[in-house]
């Protein structure tokens, strides 16, 4: 999706039905799990805790709630699928049910966890 969202409050407000149910949940439970920033970056939610830690992108069709270390989390939730550079993983939501609060909180807790450990996954890539 396309966006012209200058803050996440913006990023929700753009979205409709299902889409924005969806988000909103993935949204809340990711910032009662772990403090982190919260911002838009390559068009989506992007929330930050010592380098980027995961995303959430609303499309058409989908919802994407993709981790830069997600490989590392599918011992959590095993329909992470590994995808693009450094080691992201992204769970693809198309309808409910949804995941449960359990087990986002457990993957945002873990990968903060993992980016508190091992630094930033961008600069990891560099390397």
């Amino acid at each position: 999706m396309s966006t012209s969202a200058k803050t996440p409050d913006d990023y929700i407000e753009q979205l409709q039905g299902w889409t924005r149910d969806c988000a909103l949940l993935l949204r809340k439970q990711v910032k009662a799990a772990a403090k982190m920033e919260e911002s838009i970056k390559w068009g989506h939610l992007v929330f930050m805790s010592n380098g980027p830690v995961l995303l959430i992108r609303a499309e058409k069709e989908r919802v994407l709630f993709g981790f830069w270390r997600g490989k590392r989390l599918r011992e959590i939730e095993p329909g992470l699928k590994a995808s693009g550079k450094y080691e992201m993983a992204t769970l693809e939501i198309r309808s409910e049910p949804y995941p449960s609060s359990k087990t986002i909180r457990s993957l945002v807790r873990e990968a903060v966890r993992l980016n508190g450990e091992l630094g930033n996954p961008q600069d990891a890539a560099r390397k």
